[in-house]
Order: C-alpha cells, then sequence, then structure tokens
C-alpha cells in the first residue's frame, strides 16, 4: 500500500469511489508516480492483454528495427552462444510474454531441457506454455508470473541443473542505471555461481532512426502508450479522457535514453483510486525510458555487476547486440 510520503508529496482532495473497479495491486503501482511533482507511470504496467497484443504490433513496425535486428543477430550466433553447455541445461528467461527468441536457444543443439519463462502477464505465459507443449512436448515448461525486479523464487524443478539466464529485447534499456544494475546483481544471485547469461543491448544511434521507433507513422506506440489511461480506467476506478492526452517521444542525448510521455493537452483534472490529480497543459506523465548503450559500455556495466563479458555480437550495422555473460571467470571477452 502507500505510505504517508507518497500521500504527502501533493496536497489531494479525497473523492468518493463508485462502482468502477478497483484493483488495489493497479492503484497501488500507479499512484506513487502520479502523485509526485514530476508524474510518472511505471512500464510494467503497460502489459494487459491488450498491451501485450499493442507490444507485438510494434515489434512488426517497419520503424521498429530491434526486433527484426535481434531475431538476425541471434538466428547467426545461437549454436556459438550456447556452445559449452552442459546437456540438461535449463534456460530462464526474464519478461518472457513470446518464446520466439528463446525458440532460436532452444533449438540450437538440444542442450536445454527445462525452460522457466518470467513475465507478468500471466495470459501470455499460459499462451505461451501451451504452445510450447505442443511443439516440444519433451521440454519441461515452467512459467514464473511474477515481477523480475522484484524477489521471486525460482521453480524447484530446476534447481540443480546450469541454468543460463535469457534478457532480450534490450528490455535491460527500460531500467534506470540503478535498477540495471541491481537487477545484474540480483540475477547472478538468482541464477547461481556456474550460470551464463545471454542479454540484448541495444546500441546508441543517430536520433532520427531511434525516434521514429518510438513514434510510429501509424500511430501503434502511441495506442501502446495510451492504453495505460485505459488500464488505469479500468482497474484503478480512474476516469482519464484518452482523447485528452497525446503520446510523445523525445531523445535525452545528456542521459543517453529514448523517454516516452503522456502529454496532458489542456489543464484538467482526473481521479484515480479516490484522489484528485490535476494536470497542467502541457504537463507530461513519463511513462517508460529506454537507455541506450556502447558495447564497452555495457560490458564495464556488467562488470560492475560482478558478471564476466565473455563474448559480445554485433549486427553488420552495429544496430543492435547481444553480450554473453558468466557469473564464473570463462574467458577473455571477444
Amino acid at each position: 500500500m502507500l505510505d504517508g510520503n507518497a500521500h504527502s508529496a501533493v496536497a489531494l482532495d479525497r473523492v468518493l469511489l463508485d462502482h468502477r473497479v478497483l484493483d488495489h495491486g493497479v492503484a497501488d503501482a500507479a499512484l506513487p508516480g502520479l502523485l509526485a511533482t514530476r508524474k510518472t507511470l511505471p512500464p510494467k504496467l503497460f502489459y494487459d492483454a491488450e498491451g501485450c497484443r499493442l507490444f507485438g504490433e510494434i515489434t512488426r513496425l517497419p520503424e521498429y528495427y530491434p526486433t527484426r535486428t535481434e531475431l538476425a543477430l541471434l538466428r547467426d550466433i545461437a549454436v556459438e552462444a550456447v556452445s559449452g553447455l552442459s546437456t540438461g541445461s535449463a534456460l530462464v528467461e526474464y519478461g518472457a510474454s513470446d518464446e520466439t527468441k528463446a525458440r532460436l536457444l532452444l533449438d540450437a543443439g538440444g542442450l536445454f531441457t527445462a525452460y522457466v519463462p518470467i513475465d507478468v502477464a500471466e495470459g501470455a505465459l499460459d499462451a505461451l506454455t501451451k504452445r510450447l507443449h505442443r511443439s516440444q512436448p519433451a521440454l519441461r515448461v515452467h512459467p514464473v508470473v511474477a515481477d523480475f525486479l522484484a524477489p521471486f523464487a525460482l521453480p524447484g524443478a530446476v534447481r540443480g541443473q546450469p541454468l543460463t539466464g535469457f534478457f532480450p529485447g534490450s528490455t535491460i534499456g527500460n531500467l534506470d542505471p540503478d535498477s540495471a544494475h541491481r537487477f545484474l546483481v540480483t540475477a547472478r544471485r538468482v541464477l547461481g555461481e556456474d550460470s551464463r547469461f545471454l542479454v540484448g543491448v541495444d546500441l546508441q544511434k543517430d536520433p532520427a532512426l531511434l525516434i521514429p521507433a518510438y513514434d510510429d507513422a501509424q500511430g501503434v506506440t502511441a495506442a501502446f502508450n495510451l492504453n495505460l489511461l485505459r488500464r488505469l480506467n479500468r482497474e484503478a476506478a480512474a476516469d482519464f479522457d484518452l482523447g485528452g492526452f497525446a503520446h510523445r517521444a523525445d531523445w535525452n542525448a545528456d542521459a543517453g535514453r529514448i523517454e516516452m510521455h503522456l502529454v496532458s493537452r489542456r489543464a484538467q483534472t482526473v481521479h484515480v483510486a479516490g484522489h484528485r490529480i490535476r494536470f497542467a497543459a502541457g504537463e507530461t506523465i513519463h511513462t517508460e525510458n529506454s537507455y541506450k548503450h556502447t558495447l564497452t559500455g555495457f560490458q564495464d556495466f556488467a562488470r560492475a555487476a560482478g558478471w564476466h563479458p565473455v563474448q559480445s555480437w554485433t549486427d553488420p550495422a552495429r544496430l543492435f547486440s547481444v553480450h554473453l555473460l558468466a557469473a564464473g571467470s570463462l574467458s577473455v571477452v571477444k
């Protein structure tokens, strides 16, 4: 639940809740940022059923280079990336709402006998598990419904197996540097001393290429961003007027990140879970960051979290990278 600091951040009037549904988990995730001086929403709220569907559309857009570039790269390096693993290993994927990328590793040499997809989207995990049971009946699938940034335990069925973590999609770029460091430290502890970790990392490039990837001509990313407000209306007793907010993507050169915002088109008041929240015209809700890295910069970042960089790969245009990290010292980075 909200602590006293969140309540005291802004003086708000209480309003009576009406018949709208109130999911306390969603409301408690949303309110601290909405009550802050600079309003924010956590990206994990993107991924209700409609958010997952819209993100799937985003990955197929011509402007959105990361997914197709990473897939092509993984196809090229999959066998090399899993070389040296023991037969009977388990693949642990963080943020796994779709198995497409994981299958490239699962099919590379048949070394994995178990797969642990971790995600907050329970429906997507259920669908993923059913697909894999049909297509790969010998593979043991152990889905974990969890926010991988919070404490969670791996299924007992994979304890004792050699573990390889997998974090594709440059999702690590959605975490601020402190959160990303904590995540890498925690992942090393969860995966264990003899584990490996394969991480997809988007690279720094011309903003003229970056910004359209987050503000496409068809407006799919805008719909994805605005769906946050639709979800709060449905699940957090909110009354956002979706027409009163616009999607915006900016390149923050100083921070090295793309920022997504929802911009209030006018002065307005919105109610969320019994709180009255005022917006000035032009005021934004900061909904997501996507940090971009250099190869050596990410390797140094991984070292600071206790991982040993083993090898890094990029596509020919150097748009995207995949990094193999080891909890133990396997070899020098290539």
